[in-house]
């Protein structure tokens, strides 16, 4: 029972590999749409890819050219070639402002970029093409379904940009006064990050960050500008704990603010 389960599995890989195969030599470009959109149902990606490839411009200008390209970038989205399905969507689109897959096209070449976006510790060029895209798709489609999706991934894709900033702004940070005043930089940094992303995870961060760099900025100034410098600390620490007046970082704060009066006083 085995070696016949085992014999007809071969049979129909090869029944399958044989139809493949007659798709892409021949020369019926209808055939070949149907066979692709067989291959796609049966999740074969990327043979439904293969086939619509060599196709899409023998369609091009008859009734079934929209079907077509729209299948080939979509196989292309299943296939996790998120950078190709986004051109052909785009290219979809574009031919198709008002088609019946346009809704989609522009909702997968935003959600496609946004699954293709880099960790933030790398270039973040793609993180911001992914937000342009979906939030062209909530300003075409804002009754959509997709809707909640494209704005959670729009969230997700900021929270990216702003932890990176965050990442730049520690840099600063801990490079301290080497080959100038680093802190102050820090601050410009960190408040450009709450700026272009105040619903941001990574506010609070920033924030305490910005405390935190004036607190040393202060520290390691001249005698002359310490009262000055710590009277920012103390402008700082207050606007932070009326944000977040019950933080985990509340006794890093408290200590801050504790030295900053003494300064102050004097």
């Amino acid at each position: 029972m085995r070696k016949y389960l085992v014999i007809l599995a071969a049979s129909m890989l090869f029944a399958s590999c044989g139809e493949y195969q007659r798709a892409l030599k021949s020369h019926d470009i209808n055939y070949r749409l149907e066979y692709a959109k067989r291959a796609f149902e049966e999740k074969k990606y990327t043979q439904a890819a293969t086939v619509l490839e060599d196709i899409l411009t023998q369609f091009k200008g008859s009734e079934k050219a929209e079907e077509s390209l729209y299948l080939y970038a979509l196989a292309n989205y299943e296939n996790k070639d998120y950078l190709t399905a986004g051109d052909y969507f785009k290219m979809y689109y574009s031919r198709y402002p008002k088609g019946k897959y346009t809704e989609l096209a522009r909702f997968y070449t935003g959600y496609g970029y946004y699954l293709d976006s880099p960790e933030p510790q790398l270039d973040q060029s793609g993180t911001i093409k992914a937000i342009e895209e979906l939030q062209s798709f909530l300003d075409y489609f804002p009754g959509s379904d997709k809707v909640s999706i494209a704005q959670n991934a729009i969230f997700e894709l900021q929270d990216k940009l702003t932890l990176k900033q965050l990442e730049n702004a520690q840099l600063y940070y801990n490079l301290g006064t080497y080959l100038g005043n680093n802190y102050e930089s820090a601050v410009i940094v960190a408040r450009n990050a709450i700026k272009d992303y105040p619903y941001s995870k990574y506010k609070e961060d920033l924030e305490l960050l910005i405390l935190k760099a004036r607190y040393q900025e202060a520290r390691e100034s001249i005698d002359e500008k310490k009262a000055d410098r710590f009277r920012e600390v103390i402008d700082e620490y207050y606007s932070y704990i009326n944000n977040y007046p019950d933080t985990p970082n509340r006794e890093e704060a408290d200590n801050i603010f504790k030295i900053a009066q003494r300064y102050v006083k004097e």
